[in-house]
């Protein structure tokens, strides 16, 4: 029954007034929001009445003792708890309305937990988000977080947190955006689980939202509860896979490639995003690695190329607020290299493309060799380069780990002005006439004066196409140095660059310099390779 004229404007002026029903106290409080066309007053609002005649307690014994017969504690007996009560009965009556209404009013009530639920999770997840993320991811983040761009270039040292901020920035975007849904890939799927998948993981229990997570192993997958969204784990090996990914709603709208460096090339991953990035309207695509050491690499160079819609981030261990998180070991080792080998330590720590892109060896470990390790050798080859001023003699002495196909450079002779004589006498001193040493052919008198001074020496084979054979050969296994070693082998093997044509372009050409100690390590280990070109 509506009100009349005279109650509705009593209750206007804020005046005592009776109501018949609570549905009607709604129903003419929203008439008076519309008549009134004011949303804010003084006073209480109509709205505002309507909600305290809701949460009102009931009056009526009668009816109290009805509503808690049927399971309604004390605190729950209020006008609301009437109306519902009496909807419910309705429903039970088999009125179709009342039945309906019913069903849509569980429907809300569970939508309205769930809400809670996103809710409560994105408090939680926010005022730890800053805590966790280094200030000088600040900026990157607050770029994603506002969608400034599209894809996000994050590389740099050993220790930077550069993955660690994916997958933070990675949680949070999927949990602010109810629709989108995660892919996250490297290039071989076997190592998801102990890398980004566990990266992830770290980054949900580091924002405190972990109970509003699920995990899964087969198919890899994170899910989000309060909304179902889902980040997946992938690998590029499998590209079949990848194009078939179906979401149960929304779209994939974050994209995270690990190690980018390690796929094939900017068309590998333009060709996965053109089957992900689609059905919406936001997307952020993070791509993170350590930069290569050759500059000509495709990921470095990829980098460079400005584009619009990206931005990239730099970022080394030295960077971090606190680094001392890293640990003790991990800040000695930085320090160590750093001391010994700088260029390494721009390389591995300070994520530096030291390379300048046509570096004949991308296979170098330049690292201490121990004499624990020197102890174990037991494949020595030895090569000798003739050389008289202002060429240089060079001596070198390495093992050939024939399992791992990995080089040691043990040590080296590399002098001006020396004579036959003296070099032979220097191999016995160091005790390393206990094996054959291969010499360049090019000077047989020389090979000869070793001959009748007591030196195990042989000519070098050599031959058409030798040079070329065996350069590829070498740039095939991985050559570990020690600088404090072997100085010139360091010199050579890392500056050491293929031509360039009249245009300024690398071509593929091995000049005949500054490579001394290079062709006594092809003609040390010629008897090696010779056999694998005779059977290939």
């Amino acid at each position: 029954m509506a009100q009349s004229k005279a109650q509705l404007d009593n209750l206007k002026k804020g005046k005592a007034t009776q109501f018949h029903s609570g549905d009607e106290a709604v129903r003419n409080g929203r008439k008076g929001g519309v008549r009134s066309g004011e949303s804010k007053r003084n006073k209480k609002t109509l709205n505002q009445l309507a909600q305290t005649i809701a949460a009102a307690p009931i009056s009526s014994k009668d009816a109290r003792k009805q509503l808690a017969s049927i399971g309604f504690a004390d605190d729950d007996l209020t006008n609301n708890a009437m109306v519902a009560a009496g909807v419910f009965q309705s429903a039970v009556n088999g009125k179709i309305e009342a039945v309906e209404k019913w069903e849509k009013m569980l429907r809300d009530a569970d939508m309205e937990g769930e809400d809670n639920a996103r809710e409560k999770s994105l408090a939680v997840m926010r005022a730890a988000f800053w805590g966790n993320v280094s200030s000088n991811f600040g900026a990157i983040s607050v770029y994603a977080i506002k969608h400034k761009f599209t894809h996000y270039d994050a590389f740099g040292g050993r220790g930077s947190t550069k993955s660690s901020w994916a997958s933070l920035i990675g949680i949070r975007l999927i949990m602010e955006h109810a629709d989108i849904h995660g892919l996250v890939l490297r290039k071989v799927g076997n190592t998801l689980r102990d890398s980004v998948y566990a990266q992830y993981m770290w980054a949900i229990g580091a924002l405190g939202v972990a109970e509003f997570w699920d995990s899964k192993i087969s198919p890899m997958d994170l899910i989000y509860k309060p909304t179902g969204q889902r980040i997946m784990f992938r690998g590029a090996d499998d590209p079949m896979k990848i194009k078939s990914i179906k979401v149960p709603f929304g779209y994939i709208g974050y994209t995270h490639f690990e190690e980018k460096d390690q796929f094939s090339g900017r068309a590998e991953i333009r060709n996965i995003l053109q089957s992900t990035m689609r059905g919406g309207d936001l997307f952020w695509n993070v791509e993170t690695y350590n930069p290569p050491i050759s500059r000509d690499n495709w990921a470095n160079k990829d980098s460079a190329e400005p584009r619009p819609d990206r931005v990239s981030h730099h970022s080394t261990y030295q960077d971090l607020d606190d680094p001392s998180w890293l640990g003790e070991q991990f800040l000695n080792e930085a320090e160590l290299l750093k001391a010994r080998d700088e260029r390494a330590w721009r390389h591995e720590y300070g994520g530096e493309a030291v390379g300048t892109g046509g570096n004949v060896f991308e296979n170098l470990e330049l690292r201490e060799i121990t004499n624990e390790e020197i102890s174990h050798f037991d494949r020595i080859y030895q090569g000798v380069d003739w050389g008289w001023f202002p060429d240089p003699y060079a001596f070198i002495r390495v093992h050939y780990d024939v399992a791992r196909e990995v080089i040691y450079v043990i040590d080296e002779c590399y002098m001006q002005k020396f004579s036959n004589e003296r070099s032979a006498q220097w191999i016995k001193d160091q005790g390393y006439n206990d094996v054959w040493t291969a010499c360049d052919s090019a000077e047989p008198k020389s090979v000869a004066d070793y001959r009748s001074m007591g030196i195990n020496a042989k000519e070098a084979v050599k031959g058409p196409g030798s040079v070329d054979y065996g350069m590829k050969w070498l740039q095939k296994r991985k050559i570990v140095i020690d600088r404090r070693r072997t100085p010139a082998a360091y010199e050579e093997f890392v500056n050491y660059e293929y031509e360039k044509n009249k245009d300024d372009e690398w071509i593929s050409g091995y000049p005949d310099a500054n490579n001394h100690l290079i062709d006594a390590l092809r003609y040390a280990m010629e008897r090696v390779y010779v056999k694998y070109r005779s059977n290939a």
